[in-house]
């Protein structure tokens, strides 16, 4: 093939396709590098902790401390950051978790009362920013009304998966051969930096709630197809869900159903790490067992970037359902694997379908939310994973500690079939408007005249077809915060 031929090919990756907008290279790269911590503080924390103390028991209660700081704060700070713009918000964050960070480090070292380390790690916890939903948002409001915003979804969880095999093995190794406290001070210096330069970068932030929305910077990509986008809604309805209060108690109605989804993801991969340490120990091979978590998470990001890549007319809905049942098949299958090898061949091939999960359960979120509190909602998921984590990983330690590795295996696969029966029961609150979820999916709404956006006159018949006319030619309004 001619280079020619072959820039014309690269040029239709769609990856490289929205990487190559304005800013998005930049507020993804920022974003990545700021939300290292997510896969580094809490063991930075147990290493740090056991290293001064000798006591695992101390150092993950001190962990699970700072993890449900982090769930229960984080949602307030994504409301304060659609309210006012990330940069107002992310700046001081950032400022008081450095500080928190140092004194909890300068507590442990000073082998502080566990009170003062409980306080002081819930502190550094609860001040840590949640990266990930504020990049997602950007991308919401950068490709609003394009069929790449789930090719965006997807490479932010493919960087996710990265975020978890590179940055365990990294905070292991600081903490063990250089320092205790370096693991967690790595993790807080890449968290400040990574978190300034995103703030920085205010040209592709969502606007704050109440002002004008900008013009869609993303011509040239490919329209969503069928029913108008979420930002046409019915007249004086945020965009989003129609009927919504635009100051709802949930920022998206499909949270009553996604949050407790999440919280048993959380339990079930907290109980599958826990017990594959087990497992390997058990067999003799204990330093395998971040090799095979490792190859767990690979797994996933291949699903990831495989699933980022397809346009999908199945409901979004639906594909979230259909792909936490076959991730939770594969997690059931593991307390009936016969050794290592074995193992790691499952969770190759089960890993595929995490990905895909986390990018339609965000998806969701993000078509369902009104304008301006898209990153709050998506903030909702990640703090249920923490604390999903944070409340599973003690159960999880007990039933290994009594009766083996294949018990913490079989806790996973209830966690994951508890999450299936929750997503089933609740289905319904998983509908959205957007036309890769087929028209089905909005069947129980009535038909609504669409609201004219800033500087477009629409009409107002209310015969769609019009309406899917306009916004097949991509001239959409675009939807804030994701």
């Amino acid at each position: 093939m001619k280079r020619g031929g072959i820039g014309r090919a690269l040029a239709r990756v769609p990856y490289l396709e929205i990487l190559r907008l304005p800013g998005a290279l930049g507020f993804s790269l920022a974003g990545f590098f700021g939300r290292m911590p997510m896969s580094m503080f809490a063991l930075g924390t147990v290493l740090l902790v056991a290293a001064v103390t000798g006591r695992y028991g101390v150092a993950g209660l001190v962990a699970a401390a700072g993890s449900v700081g982090y769930a229960g704060c984080a949602p307030l700070a994504a409301r304060l950051a659609d309210r006012l713009g990330q940069d107002r918000v992310l700046g001081p964050q950032a400022a008081v978790f450095g500080t928190a960070t140092l004194g909890f480090v300068a507590a442990a070292q000073a082998r502080a009362p566990l009170w003062v380390l409980l306080i002081t790690g819930t502190l550094a916890g609860a001040t840590m920013p949640s990266l990930g939903p504020m990049v997602r948002s950007r991308w919401g409001t950068l490709l609003s009304g394009s069929a790449r915003l789930h090719t965006a979804f997807s490479l932010e969880s493919v960087a996710d998966e990265m975020i978890f095999v590179i940055g365990p093995a990294l905070v292991t190794l600081l903490a063990t051969d250089v320092h205790p406290a370096a693991g967690v001070t790595a993790a807080m210096l890449l968290c400040v930096t990574g978190t300034a330069a995103f703030a920085a970068q205010r040209r592709t932030q969502p606007p704050p709630a109440g002002h004008p929305r900008r013009p869609p910077p993303a011509a040239g990509l490919p329209p969503a197809t069928g029913l108008p986008p979420a930002g046409l809604s019915a007249p004086g309805l945020p965009a989003g869900l129609p009927g919504r209060p635009a100051r709802a108690r949930m920022p998206a109605r499909g949270l009553v159903t996604l949050v407790p989804v999440y919280w048993f993801i959380g339990s079930m991969f907290v109980s599958i790490d826990l017990s594959t340490v087990a497992f390997a120990s058990a067999h003799g091979h204990k330093s395998l067992a971040g090799l095979w978590l490792g190859l767990y998470a690979l797994s996933s990001a291949v699903g990831g970037l495989w699933y980022g890549t397809r346009s999908w007319r199945t409901p979004l809905g639906s594909r979230f359902a259909t792909t936490l049942t076959c991730t939770v098949a594969g997690v059931a299958t593991f307390w009936l694997v016969p050794g290592l090898t074995v193992l790691a061949a499952v969770m190759l091939v089960a890993g595929l379908a995490i990905s895909p999960t986390l990018i339609a359960g965000y998806g969701l979120v993000a078509e369902q939310a009104p304008a301006g509190r898209g990153t709050e909602g998506m903030t909702w998921l990640s703090s249920a994973i923490s604390v999903g984590a944070a409340t599973g990983s003690p159960i999880a330690g007990h039933l290994i500690d009594a009766l083996g590795a294949r018990w913490g295996y079989v806790f996973a696969a209830g966690c994951g079939g508890a999450a299936v029966l929750t997503c089933l029961a609740g289905l319904r609150r998983l509908r959205t408007r957007r036309a890769g979820d087929d028209g089905a999916d909005s069947a129980d709404v009535p038909p609504a005249a669409p609201r004219a956006a800033p500087g477009r006159v629409i009409p107002s018949s209310p015969d769609r077809r019009a309406v899917r006319s306009d916004h097949e030619s991509g001239r959409v309004p675009r939807r804030a915060g994701g």
